[in-house]
């Protein structure tokens, strides 16, 4: 089994969760949420984020505006709705039980194997 897909499969589960909590913070243009991704080593190329922000937009999770800018074409800078917001939260809840599930699990192997 190739670890490099499973690692990139856990990746992209958490990435939503990532995103929403990063923008909750306030209104990011896209090279700030990969700046911010790379902070926390979870490399994500622009590919990859377009198609997640459009899909958060479309369940009405985020929204956008247009911002000029002095060095180029115009930003697109993405903010947090009250649904997102709300769905933030339950992301939440859900990392933090499933987390502990993982470490509850985890830790018993370990013991298990001692």
């Amino acid at each position: 089994m190739n670890t490099e897909n499973i690692k990139a499969q856990m990746r992209k589960g958490v990435l939503e969760y990532c995103i929403l909590s990063i923008i909750k913070r306030g209104d990011a243009y896209v090279s700030d949420l990969i700046d911010e991704l790379k902070k926390g080593q979870l490399i994500v190329v622009e590919g990859t984020l377009y198609p997640l922000l459009t899909r958060l937009k479309n369940a009405e999770f985020l929204t956008y505006r247009w911002e000029e800018s002095t060095s180029g074409p115009p930003r697109k800078y993405y903010a947090i709705t009250s649904n997102g917001e709300n769905f933030l939260r339950e992301l939440a809840q859900t990392w933090g039980e499933l987390t502990k599930s993982v470490n509850i699990i985890t830790n018993l192997n370990n013991h298990i194997h001692e």
